[in-house]
């Protein structure tokens, strides 16, 4: 079984970047880097009655540095502070990034992102909400500088951008197909 012999941070800051040198069974080493910087939760609220959901649109550094302009559909999401639950950083991120109070969250499940190189796991969220529930603008917090905006998407519209390879955040991708299966009759309706 593969072990890790030896471990050396090489940054620290919102991203944590590790050196690991680890041993295999036959008890050759090798280095892996590991990127940290904690949990985080992805929820997407959908208004079964009106058949739409809250998704946010914002410039993303890595999508700049690999040359992609286009902004991603997402899901409001973002990270767990110390101690705090996941469905109370989904319902804190739901508010934040879309100006909707959530009630209860369905779970849907907790991945890793990408764990090859990332220790980042991610908690999904479904949840219903209702005109009423529209508390606030969203955008986010200013000091954090995200350039959010706020869209109310048709179900048949994620469905469709899911079909076609349009949904590109694969949280949002996720949730969106979660949601098809667990409320097929949102999906007959909206094809309608």
């Amino acid at each position: 079984m593969t072990r890790i012999v030896d471990s050396k941070r090489v940054r620290e800051g919102y991203a944590n970047i590790t050196v690991l040198t680890l041993a295999d069974d036959q008890g050759e080493e090798h280095q892996r880097e590991v990127v940290s910087f904690g949990e985080a939760v992805c929820v997407l609220p959908f208004d079964p009655a009106r058949r739409v959901c809250l998704v946010v649109r914002l410039p993303r550094a890595p999508l700049l540095w690999a040359g992609v302009e286009a902004e991603l559909v997402e899901a409001p999401a973002g990270m767990i502070d110390p101690g705090e639950a996941p469905e109370a950083t989904g319902r804190r991120e739901a508010f934040e990034e879309a100006g909707v109070v959530l009630g209860a969250l369905e779970p849907v499940a907790t991945c890793w992102t990408s764990p090859g190189v990332i220790a980042e796991r991610v908690h999904l969220f479904l949840a219903p909400y209702g005109m009423a529930d529209r508390k606030g603008a969203g955008g986010g917090l200013a000091h954090e500088h995200e350039g959010i905006t706020v869209e109310e998407l048709p179900l048949d519209e994620l469905w469709r951008l899911a079909d076609e390879g349009g949904l590109q955040d694969m949280k949002t991708l996720t949730l969106a197909l979660w949601l098809r299966i667990r409320r097929p009759d949102l999906a007959e309706s909206a094809a309608r």
